[in-house]
């Protein structure tokens, strides 16, 4: 995978280190970008279908922030088109943190646009693909199948 950081403090061999044991993207190169942000750090990414690129931006400065992340949506009952949203405060403590959820998120877009041939606009999917799977050390595709199944994960047997 070819990763490039435009960040200070972080080098691409870093990069690569804290993306390891993710699934690769392809061909698509890995961008590392800084975000300036005015009042509190969030999360920023985007995947560019037409220049095989995926964008990561890390807060800058970087301080632990806590970010919501909407997982799922279910549409209540009675006229018009309204949703009950379930969702999650998640805490990014590390700058690899984030790194690893907004790598998880953008690849999930990938994989739904260039494996599954599918519109990739499934938010709530590539959230719940990078909450599930950020902070494990081993991430497959049979991962990304589950979190497009909108099923919870099945408990581990000892």
């Amino acid at each position: 995978m070819v990763i490039r950081s435009d960040l200070d403090g972080i080098t691409a061999a870093q990069a690569r280190r804290a993306l390891e044991g993710l699934p690769r993207a392809g061909d698509y190169e890995v961008v590392i970008k800084p975000l300036r942000y005015r009042s509190s750090p969030h999360l920023a990414a985007r995947c560019e279908f037409e220049e095989r690129r995926i964008v990561l931006q890390v807060p800058i400065p970087f301080r632990p922030f806590k970010e919501p992340v909407v997982y799922a949506a279910r549409r209540k009952r009675g006229h018009g088109i309204r949703f009950s949203w379930a969702s999650e405060s998640v805490s990014f403590r590390l700058r690899r943190e984030v790194l690893r959820f907004l790598y998880c998120h953008e690849w999930m877009h990938w994989y739904l646009h260039e494996e599954l041939g599918k519109r990739s606009a499934a938010e709530t999917a590539c959230d719940r693909f990078a909450l599930r799977n950020f902070r494990r050390p081993r991430v497959s595709i049979a991962d990304a199948d589950a979190a497009l199944r909108r099923r919870p994960r099945a408990a581990a047997r000892p």
